[in-house]
């Protein structure tokens, strides 16, 4: 099926004329909206110049506020469009609550791989998700809070492999990076076919994010590829075997999540290619590759709780 998903988007890219985009130079990033829902919870509304746009951003901070360092919390497949996303489906707003950290979880951006595409997409419009992520967002939130300068991101199934790409983009804007059950090495044919597959799944031309497969951009945007680029970030990457276990905390008598089994295997196969990378060129990292879970809700919360104490929490000085 990702084969022929991909077969076809091939024949509607060849009918597809499409320009190259450009930002819009004439208007600058600017907060819109400051909406606080509690003490630690505000919603912050930032207008993109690069896509034409406002982003909400879920904004948790500790009530006694300050300049404090920023974690970057990025949402999955359909980037929290859907009301599935890490406030709605996890307990972090209270794993954070006592915490001297700035939580920014961006609200859209479903299917970008939160990267700036090469050409905007009939469907899903202009991406430029990787220059609000590293510029744009960042000068909103300095205006806004201010920040100790330690900066890390994190991501989940989709966003996993593009939080270690932006941390390689942008290394001076990074301190810590990781990769929660994601593909950080999305040039592999086997990753291609399948993000590809993933993308036309929601009507959406895959090849106008870094070109057809085998082009250039998926090769730039690939972790490990780039893994030299990493050296001197802190970085975290987990994945499991995808067989279900307790930490996925599925009721007795359940069904199966046989999905989540079958996508956590592909992403433990693509994480693994990372990890490989790693040794070969000797970058720190901290590994945590399990043999139980099954790409569930809980499984990313025990994630990312590990990689927060491991390694974003001490390169953030928190």
């Amino acid at each position: 099926m990702p084969l022929v998903a991909l077969l076809t988007v091939s024949l509607l890219w060849s009918l597809v004329v499409v320009t190259p985009v450009r930002a819009q130079s004439d208007k600058d990033t600017r907060i819109v909206g400051d909406r606080a829902i509690t003490d630690t919870h505000s919603i912050l509304d930032v207008y993109s110049p690069s896509m034409d746009k406002v982003i909400s951003n879920d904004i948790l901070r500790p009530a006694s506020g300050g300049a404090l360092p920023t974690l970057y919390l990025l949402n999955g497949a359909l980037g929290n469009e859907d009301g599935v996303g890490w406030l709605n489906n996890s307990s972090v707003a209270d794993f954070f609550a006592d915490k001297n950290v700035t939580v920014v979880i961006p609200i859209g951006g479903r299917f970008s791989f939160y990267t700036d595409w090469q050409s905007p997409d009939p469907v899903l419009g202009t991406y430029k998700w990787q220059t609000y992520l590293t510029d744009e967002l960042p000068r909103a939130l300095e205006q806004r809070f201010g920040s100790t300068g330690r900066t890390g991101v994190a991501g989940l199934s989709m966003s996993g492999g593009p939080a270690l790409d932006l941390a390689a983009q942008a290394p001076e804007r990074f301190d810590a990076a990781a990769s929660l059950s994601g593909c950080p090495a999305p040039s592999n044919p086997f990753a291609t076919i399948g993000i590809s597959a993933m993308i036309a799944g929601g009507m959406n031309n895959p090849f106008n994010m870094w070109g057809p497969p085998g082009s250039p951009g998926w090769a730039e945007h690939d972790p490990a590829v780039n893994v030299e680029k990493l050296r001197g970030t802190a970085l975290y990457v987990s994945a499991s075997a995808g067989r279900p276990g307790p930490v996925d905390r599925i009721p007795a008598g359940a069904v199966p999540p046989f999905g989540g089994m079958a996508v956590e295997a592909l992403v433990n196969y693509c994480t693994s290619l990372f990890v490989d990378a790693v040794h070969r060129h000797g970058v720190p990292a901290t590994i945590s590759m399990r043999e139980r879970g099954a790409h569930t809700w809980p499984l990313f919360e025990d994630q990312l709780r590990e990689a927060w104490i491991t390694t974003i929490g001490p390169a953030l000085s928190v």
